[in-house]
This record gives structure tokens, C-alpha cells and sequence, in this order.
């Protein structure tokens, strides 16, 4: 995936957590579509389900807070931090949607 910052490199603080977030979703996953092609039942699906998303959005909010204390950080100090900003303002609006 390419990054819309050009020239920088992240800093990912919470790399280990993040990894092993991401880890545990895709092993539930491959988990789910073994429970749904054994025809399980659909609340218990349900409920594995929603465990993957709650993963997925805790290692989001992890790549987030690293992006604000990196990229955001850097751009507020250089006076360049409007457009990060309004990054993090479009990602956020997309939580409570």
C-alpha cells in the first residue's frame, strides 16, 4: 500500500502490538470461514465476527496514535500541520458513520 506521504518514514511505536492484532484477526478469520463452511450457527459466526472487528479497529486506533505522534507531530512543527490534520479529521469521520 502505497503511503500519501511522500519523503518520510513512519515511526511505529506500537509495531509489536499491531502485528500480533493483525495476526490474531486474520488466524479468527481464516477461523470464521471454517465455521461458516461447516454451516455453525449463525450467533456464534455473528459473535466471531464482531471479535474481528473489535481487533481491527484496536490496531487501527495503534496506527493512528503513531501516525499522530510522528507524522502529525513533525507537520505541526514545521507549520504544515492543516493537512494532517484534516487527514485525521476524514479517518475520525468515518467512526461514527
Amino acid at each position: 500500500m502505497e503511503s500519501s506521504q511522500q519523503g518520510s518514514v513512519p515511526m511505529h511505536f506500537h509495531e509489536e502490538k499491531v502485528h500480533k492484532l493483525l495476526s490474531t484477526a486474520r488466524g479468527q478469520m481464516d477461523g470464521i470461514m471454517k465455521m461458516y463452511a461447516e454451516n455453525r450457527y449463525c450467533v456464534d459466526i455473528s459473535k466471531q465476527i464482531l471479535a474481528v472487528i473489535a481487533l481491527l479497529r484496536n490496531a487501527n486506533l495503534l496506527v493512528l496514535k503513531d501516525h499522530m505522534n510522528s507524522c502529525v507531530t513533525a507537520a505541526i512543527r514545521e507549520n504544515q500541520g492543516e493537512e494532517k490534520i484534516a487527514e485525521l479529521i476524514d479517518i475520525l469521520g468515518t467512526y461514527v458513520k
